[in-house]
């Protein structure tokens, strides 16, 4: 009963694979791939074959680096809310009273859920057959290629699902799961480009310690998995929808929430026991001392913990030992702030729907411009703070290293720079909020969104520079930078004139331009977006449905 007549796998697969998105992310997929493989085909008239060109190695090697960076981002999304789904629909324990054994349970999910990027990855291998005559790569490279990215795609499922049966909520699963992937998925892209002139030792690694690891990695997440399906700890969490934040902080290990003391009252007030002020926002007030922490706060710890773990090294590095590299540990709180700030926003309109409070809402005396900037300011106020906590030591280096000292101008265009990437997730993701129907359609489409403007104008310049750097045009690509925070970011080097052992010619110029382009772009973008859900709220956009 575990693959050929599991129920879970059989059901899993006839709802997924009939789905209209399924055919729709084959074909973006496929049609991406296609796209990349066409525009960077080398423009030589004629090539020697003999010579092993190194425009083929660039070209399979983007391919890959390409298809695996996608992936891997997809594969939380597919797995992370397997559990969590049964949950929210309150299947969840009828599931655990079935006669099926927690393991069968646990890879009927698994298989269910990495189906569709199984589909992905073997559809794209008429792709790559195409630059296999252009030399510069070797079948063998290419089958060992495919068998590290499996694995690679089965081990993050596996971790997603792991997330996904310790939480509550699809929202809260899904960010942990980036959290824990993102780091392993950016060491095989580095790993993969370290490697690149040492083709014998890339190849000899991707076929021995890579699906060891992952073996021993997917079995660790599966087994533990199972045994809490084994013993639920969390069975009859239908009727304790809350968790006693008192009892909790007993146990916890970690962040603790204490609603009196600052500064977790500026974030997560005490519940209101007087009446309110004449003339305050209702929405906002609801918002702001709702129980936020309803499910826990093993998500907040998580996050805390994890994002600190990972910003330690960078901290050391690029804070204190090498100054000049203060821009690459903005990019990595700009990152965290990617997959943090949506989670918090965009269910605020949704749950609306969900819980049909909607219509209700709405023919209240309230305006819908209170409604919206009292539930932006409550979802904001969550992810700026957890965002903060990456920042400090960035004024703390201010203090203690002498080199930030002619450089405050900088730091302060970083802060900027953050507090604006901030309120432009919080803002997509309100928005998508109230476009769709569902939190989870909301969070994916948010996600999508913030990819799209804050890494497609990165990976646009980078394609530009290694297959166009002759041609006229490929200097303007710079200019799509004003919709990156990353870019932003980057285009203010550190001034390292105190340091007089740095090459002082290898320093980028200043591009302030480049900084001002991005704060007008997102003003502009976050002022739109605001509008546009003002005027949805005002024609009633799909209420009663």
């Amino acid at each position: 009963m575990y693959v050929v007549n599991n129920p879970v796998l059989q059901r899993e697969l006839l709802v997924n694979l009939r789905t209209l998105r399924g055919f729709a992310l084959l074909f973006l997929y496929q049609a991406l791939l296609g796209l990349v493989v066409y525009i960077a085909w080398p423009q030589d008239t004629r090539l020697d074959l003999s010579e092993n060109p190194q425009a083929a190695r660039k070209l399979v090697d983007l391919f890959f680096l390409g298809q695996y960076v996608l992936a891997s981002m997809m594969a939380p999304s597919f797995a992370a809310g397997s559990i969590t789904g049964e949950k929210e629909r309150k299947t969840y324990e009828m599931l655990l009273a079935s006669p099926l054994r927690p393991s069968a349970i646990v890879l009927g999910k698994l298989v269910a859920s990495l189906t569709h990027l199984a589909v992905l990855v073997f559809a794209s291998l008429p792709i790559v057959m195409l630059c296999l005559p252009l030399g510069g790569v070797s079948l063998y490279e290419v089958l060992a290629a495919y068998l590290g990215l499996i694995s690679s795609v089965i081990t993050y499922g596996a971790i997603s699902i792991w997330c996904s049966s310790y939480f509550h909520r699809t929202s809260a699963s899904l960010v942990v799961s980036y959290l824990l992937i993102l780091p392993l998925a950016l060491c095989g892209v580095l790993a993969w480009y370290w490697l690149s002139d040492n083709g014998s030792l890339r190849l000899w690694l991707t076929i021995t310690a890579l699906p060891l690891s992952a073996l021993l990695l997917t079995g660790a997440a599966l087994t533990n998995t199972s045994s809490r399906l084994l013993h639920p700890p969390d069975v009859g969490s239908e009727g304790k929808e809350v968790v006693d934040i008192e009892q909790e902080a007993q146990t916890a290990v970690g962040l603790v929430i204490q609603r009196d003391q600052f500064p977790d009252r500026l974030f997560a007030p005490a519940k209101r026991e007087d009446v309110m002020e004449d003339g305050a926002n209702p929405v906002y007030d609801k918002e702001m001392r709702s129980e936020i922490f309803s499910q826990g706060t093993l998500m907040l710890r998580l996050v805390i913990q994890v994002s600190m773990v990972l910003a330690l090294p960078l901290m050391a590095a690029c804070l204190y030992i090498w100054p000049q590299l203060a821009p690459w540990y903005i990019s990595y709180v700009l990152l965290f702030n990617m997959l943090v700030g949506p989670v918090f926003s965009a269910g605020s309109v949704t749950s609306e729907r969900e819980r049909q409070t909607l219509d209700l809402l709405l023919t209240t005396t309230i305006t819908p411009w209170k409604i919206l900037w009292g539930k932006l300011i409550a979802g904001l106020r969550v992810s700026s703070v957890l965002t903060m906590f990456l920042l400090w030591p960035v004024l703390l280096a201010c203090i203690m290293v002498q080199l930030y000292w002619p450089n405050l101008h900088r730091v302060a265009a970083y802060l900027a720079i953050v507090l604006m990437a901030c309120l432009t997730t919080a803002l997509i993701a309100l928005f998508n909020s109230v476009l769709f129907r569902k939190t989870s359609m909301s969070l994916m489409a948010s996600y999508l969104a913030i990819i799209v403007i804050f890494c497609a104008p990165l990976a646009a310049d980078f394609f530009a520079a290694e297959f166009f750097a002759d041609q006229r045009g490929a200097s303007g690509v710079e200019w799509l930078g004003i919709t990156s925070p990353f870019a932003a970011a980057t285009a203010l080097p550190m001034d390292v004139a105190l340091l007089p052992s740095t090459d002082l010619e290898a320093v980028s110029p200043d591009k302030w331009w480049l900084v001002a382009g991005y704060l007008t772009f997102s003003a502009m973008l976050n002022t739109a977006l605001l509008s546009s859900m003002v005027w949805l709220f005002n024609v009633r956009w799909r209420v009663a449905e």
